[in-house]
């Protein structure tokens, strides 16, 4: 019978504070994702109670979107000079610092730079979060690692949406509890043991190069970057604009993230065996549809608008996925650095520039305008796939990568955007954590 080595016992010891430590760091996303969804919800909901123009929500959300734009540019400094574990807490301390500005009372000026810190403060997050555990993880491991990253930050934001049924609007009980729930979050990575990644240095940005790469992947960020912002979050505004309750609003919201998971997967699967563009292109379509059908049956009965919307929200998730895994099927290694930044910034500077100018077309056409946007967008975007169709080959299914579910409300994998200080733009092996995920 054989015996166990101190060495190995060692070893297993050591794996399993690893996964520990993992869990901890996903722990955490999870409980931030849930103050991030009730706020998500509360915020036009309550904006709408109190008689505040729809256009507030709508520039409070703008404003979110150009705060992640900036943690996207600023997250590598902040890490290469304090490290991950300490700009995770520090980013998790201005979300509570953002929560309570929420809290003091409803003043919309001060609300809008509050979720623009916000903006900033969970894109740092995620840069962090995602970079530190993909460098935990071995690449054996890593798809199941981040998918059980993306899947949990999904639930966590459907169940912060659906605790805003039991909360009292007319009290802060929604806003103190999102600062209960960041706070908690900082509990499991202050007691974290999983060691920080090298410095890494800032990532660059190269449109030019990422656009000769794959124009489908770039046009898909910045396509699905604004679609992604107006669906989660227009839906909310135009729901209590148009009369839902409090607890319908956070119902369907609590719904939405069912289509995100349920989409992807056979999209996923299909797109892995055959051109890739042709599944965007019927995401793309289920878009355009269920924008039509929102806008046809606007104001009807709740549970034909949750399946509406489920929809949406599912093929809107899947263009994310999709165009991320094209680009980087086409991708040599060198290039996954600028690549995964460059599509990263894309989708962060449509996130902010569509719902500016959904807002600014609210007051003329009401809360509805932003249906009307996102069709505009997918029908733009799906006829500019065609025609990449009918221009190009397509990349042969045994050529691309593995695909992975991924949501358009966290980051692209941002390990790829930093490297360490001492090495050259890319480290690993040929087993990358882009060809793992194939985003």
């Amino acid at each position: 019978m054989s015996q166990t080595t101190p060495e190995i016992a060692e070893t297993e010891e050591a794996g399993q504070a690893s996964l520990v430590a993992i869990a901890s760091v996903i722990a955490a996303m999870g409980l931030i994702a849930i103050g991030n969804g009730l706020l998500f919800a509360y915020i036009p909901v309550r904006l709408n109670a109190d008689g505040f123009p729809p256009i507030w929500a709508g520039v409070i959300l703008t404003m979110l979107s150009a705060g992640g734009m900036a943690g996207c540019l600023l997250t590598g400094l902040v890490v290469r000079r304090v490290g991950h574990a300490r700009a995770f807490m520090t980013v998790g301390a201005l979300i509570i610092l953002s929560n309570v500005a929420i809290a003091a009372g409803i003043h919309p000026l001060v609300w809008t730079a509050a979720r623009t810190l916000y903006g900033f403060a969970i894109c740092s997050m995620f840069i962090v979060a995602q970079s530190w555990l993909n460098d935990a993880v071995e690449n054996h491991i890593r798809g199941r690692i981040m998918a059980a990253f993306y899947v949990t930050y999904e639930v966590g934001l459907g169940v912060g949406a659906f605790l805003l049924r039991f909360m009292d609007l007319q009290t802060d009980i929604a806003p103190v509890a999102g600062i209960a729930f960041a706070t908690l979050a900082l509990l499991p990575v202050g007691m974290t043991r999983l060691p920080p990644p090298p410095p890494p240095k800032s990532a660059s940005v190269a449109f030019r190069r990422a656009w000769s790469i794959s124009p489908v992947g770039v046009a898909g960020m910045l396509a699905v970057g604004g679609l992604s912002m107006m669906v989660s979050g227009f839906t909310p505004i135009h729901a209590a604009a148009t009369g839902y309750s409090q607890g319908d609003v956070a119902l369907l919201l609590f719904a939405m993230p069912v289509g995100t998971l349920l989409f992807q997967i056979p999209f996923g699967w299909i797109s892995d065996r055959t051109d890739r563009r042709h599944v965007i292109i019927t995401a793309s379509t289920l878009v355009v549809l269920a924008g039509l059908a929102a806008s046809r049956f606007d104001g009807s009965a709740l549970p034909l608008m949750i399946l509406i919307y489920v929809v949406w929200s599912g093929s809107t998730e899947s263009i994310y996925s999709l165009s991320s895994a094209h680009a980087n099927d086409r991708a040599d290694k060198d290039d996954l650095v600028p690549l995964a930044s460059t599509m990263l910034f894309a989708w962060s500077l449509s996130g902010c520039v569509v719902p500016a100018i959904a807002t600014a077309l609210t007051p003329i056409y009401g809360t509805g305008a932003f249906m009307w946007v996102a069709i505009a967008i997918a029908i733009v975007f799906s006829l500019f796939v065609g025609w990449r169709i009918a221009r190009q080959k397509p990349v042969p299914a045994a050529d691309s990568g593995s695909f992975s579910p991924l949501a358009a409300q966290a980051p692209l994998p941002v390990e790829l955007a930093f490297a360490p200080l001492d090495e050259g733009p890319m480290v690993g092996n040929e087993d990358t954590p882009a060809r793992q995920n194939a985003k």
